[in-house]
């Protein structure tokens, strides 16, 4: 029979009549369904539901979360300066710092005034003393890994953009130099000459790191004669070969990290020069550092506090000297960006040495009075 409407007996129904109609029904039924099967089958499937979205990252104010954030154009300059790594601006920074604290007067704090603006000046040097070292080394660094997603090398940037951006960094730190004395805006021109020829001497010799450490470390000067208005010499000159020793302990480890690189497309460093025997160097260049910080303690009447965070400072050398490990290059790294403690735990000794001082002085004139 063809599937159709159900046919219904005209008279009065019978008992076959009626089961004649009820099996017509069923048949009828049963067709429907058949015609309805291939509809439900071309049905879509069912949809998955969304998957949940991932939770916001967190708000992060690190160095590199801001150039992260900073808009497209911009990022290639804030990576040319470093400024997502401030390991390297902490390490100019803080022996200005240093300087600045023993030069305050005995009781008092060091001049925040001048903090912030050595700290304004550390960026802005720091970031063109990276802008001339990779305008310097633009070649090289497309031959090393580490260094080969740096903006001149990897063709972000161009070399006359690198330049226009160097004299705009330059311009910013005389600003920062011109707010200082005469004597410090002097002394502080002195040090772009190291700033500029800096880069070459990898060229040239095995101390590279020492030619750093002088250019690194003219804040210890700075800092004291912009308070000052001069140098005192037997305090700044051991403060400035301390931080000198120092930068020869930190960037000697640093350089460990591309001796592979360096001896193929033949640059030269300390880590190339001292080799397997880098760690009794770098334990001379600690203890060289040492007393450089007490010499320059002694001459400026510095008191218990400033001498136990010498001792700490002693102590984090010599852990990490002794748990260095030259073939790591991720070891070497982690070493060195701890120097930073380093720097913190000096001024933070400095600062309350200088405060103790005023204790001391009280103590002496408290028999005085009663007399």
């Amino acid at each position: 029979m063809r599937c159709g409407a159900p046919h219904r007996p005209a008279g009065s129904a019978s008992g076959s009549g009626k089961m004649a109609a009820l099996l017509a029904r069923l048949r009828w039924a049963s067709c429907r369904f058949r015609a309805a099967r291939p509809v439900l089958a071309a049905a879509p499937p069912l949809r998955r539901p969304a998957a949940t979205p991932e939770p916001p990252r967190p708000l992060s104010f690190s160095a590199a979360e801001l150039v992260r954030a900073a808009p497209s154009p911009l990022r290639p300059y804030l990576h040319l300066m470093r400024l997502h790594q401030p390991a390297g601006t902490w390490l100019l920074y803080l022996p200005c710092t240093w300087s600045i604290g023993l030069a305050a007067e005995p009781g008092c704090l060091p001049d925040w005034h001048m903090l912030s603006l050595f700290g304004v000046g550390a960026v802005l040097m720091r970031g063109a003393g990276c802008t001339i070292n990779d305008l310097w080394d633009r070649n090289y660094d497309k031959q090393v890994a580490r260094t080969a997603g740096r903006p001149l090398a990897a063709g972000e940037i161009s070399t006359f953009q690198s330049f226009i951006f160097l004299g705009g960094q330059l311009s910013l730190a005389l600003c920062v130099l011109l707010c200082l004395n005469y004597y410090s805006i002097i002394l502080g021109a002195a040090s772009l000459s190291l700033v500029v020829t800096y880069p070459l001497m990898k060229r040239i010799t095995y101390w590279p790191q020492l030619v750093l450490g002088l250019t690194f470390n003219w804040g210890a000067l700075l800092g004291w004669s912009a308070i000052q208005g001069s140098c005192e010499w037997s305090v700044c000159l051991p403060l400035y070969f301390a931080g000198v020793m120092w930068t020869l302990v930190y960037d000697t480890i640093y350089a460990h990290q591309d001796k592979r690189d360096d001896i193929i497309i033949g640059v030269k460093s300390t880590a190339l020069k001292f080799k397997e025997d880098t760690k009794q160097w770098l334990s001379g260049f600690s203890t060289a550092m040492v007393s450089g910080l007490c010499v320059a303690g002694m001459n400026c009447d510095q008191t218990f506090p400033y001498y136990s965070a010498v001792a700490a400072v002693g102590a984090h050398l010599a852990h990490q000297i002794y748990t260095l490990d030259i073939d790591k290059p991720e070891d070497c790294w982690k070493k060195f960006a701890s120097n930073r403690t380093v720097g913190v735990l000096l001024f933070i000794g400095i600062v309350l040495g200088n405060l103790w001082k005023m204790k001391n002085s009280e103590t002496v004139e408290e028999p005085l009075e009663d007399r």
